[in-house]
């Protein structure tokens, strides 16, 4: 018997799911929400939501929501709010969208898409999250079969570095995409550091209709700069590379405008926003892109012309768009 008594048989789990959403329509008076919520109107309401929120380990058994738990649900509601528009029109213009979640990790963001494709936009869809940690990837599979989404979604263990999507994706749904692109959408939620560049470039690979990427930890270029300065060389930005402190937060920014740029340069609209209040969490940078189809030379210029300003480093993401376009 899983956590909640949830997991073994449909039946069982139905009647947690109902008795849980009892407790939340109890717990969530309008005076609460408002407390939680204010004028916000988000896509994972606490009542409706209660069976995936608990799956999630964002409410207790009472359908509570511990403070701890508030900053993750907010941020992972207003990530899915800034994608809503383009998931909306892909659902319309696909028979069923295809969404590759590459290092998926604890998986809040996969397993809330499935939810809304299922009990908000009322669309076929098929997830697939991928990481390397077998032990995560069991946790997952136990969480969505709580929510009641294991028929949407399914976790595979492997690394993004070689990944074969079409692979994995048989050994996930028993089959391949016969009809159009293997995958619509590619999101990454916090992959750590060039973990990020990897998915990225996975995401240009597929020619995914949407791209969305909050990254994480980005010290490859912080790296980069700390051996400029240790080899006494010589740039505009060489006041920050001595400077550990500088150098962290100067890099991330930088590393996410070099990487607007390449992905822009792959023939996609890039938007870089602040997906949540950096109250909430300070990894709060959203990279969208959406497909155009028509690659921007201007951007490539740009790239380069950046990375030469500061220092001359490519980051990840640039070494395997170019070994891709030498190949």
């Amino acid at each position: 018997m899983g956590r909640d008594g949830s997991r073994d048989k449909p039946a069982a789990r139905e009647r947690w799911a109902a008795e849980l959403t009892a407790r939340a329509k109890a717990h969530w008076t309008p005076e609460r929400r408002r407390g939680l919520l204010g004028d916000l109107h988000l896509l994972l309401p606490p009542v409706e939501a209660a069976p995936l929120l608990r799956a999630l380990g964002l409410i207790r058994a009472d359908a509570s929501m511990p403070p701890a738990a508030v900053r993750k649900y907010m941020q992972i509601s207003h990530m899915a709010l800034l994608l809503e528009p383009t998931l909306r029109e892909l659902a319309a213009a696909r028979p069923c969208v295809r969404v590759l979640d590459a290092g998926c990790g604890s998986s809040y963001l996969t397993l809330l898409l499935a939810w809304c494709f299922r009990h908000r936009w009322h669309r076929p869809a098929r997830i697939l999250g991928v990481d390397r940690d077998e032990q995560v990837v069991r946790r997952c599979r136990r969480s969505a079969a709580q929510a009641g989404l294991d028929d949407v979604l399914r976790f595979e263990v492997a690394a993004l570095d070689g990944l074969h999507p079409a692979a994995v994706w048989t050994r996930a749904f028993g089959e391949t995409p016969a009809d159009g692109p293997l995958v619509d959408v590619l999101v990454a939620l916090h992959a750590c550091d060039t973990a990020t560049d990897d998915a990225l470039a996975l995401g240009v690979g597929l020619g995914a209709e949407l791209i969305a990427a909050a990254p994480c930890c980005q010290a490859e270029l912080a790296r980069a700069w700390a051996e400029l300065a240790r080899t006494g060389a010589s740039g505009p930005f060489q006041p920050l590379w001595h400077s550990p402190h500088l150098r962290r937060e100067a890099a991330a920014t930088m590393t996410d405008a070099l990487r607007a740029l390449l992905l822009s340069g792959c023939g996609y609209e890039v938007t870089v926003v602040e997906f949540v209040a950096s109250s909430h969490t300070p990894k709060n940078t959203l990279l969208r892109a959406v497909r155009t189809g028509t690659a921007d030379p201007r951007a490539r210029a740009r790239y380069a012309a950046l990375r030469d300003a500061l220092g001359g480093a490519d980051i990840r993401l640039g070494r395997i768009l170019s070994a891709g376009r030498e190949g």
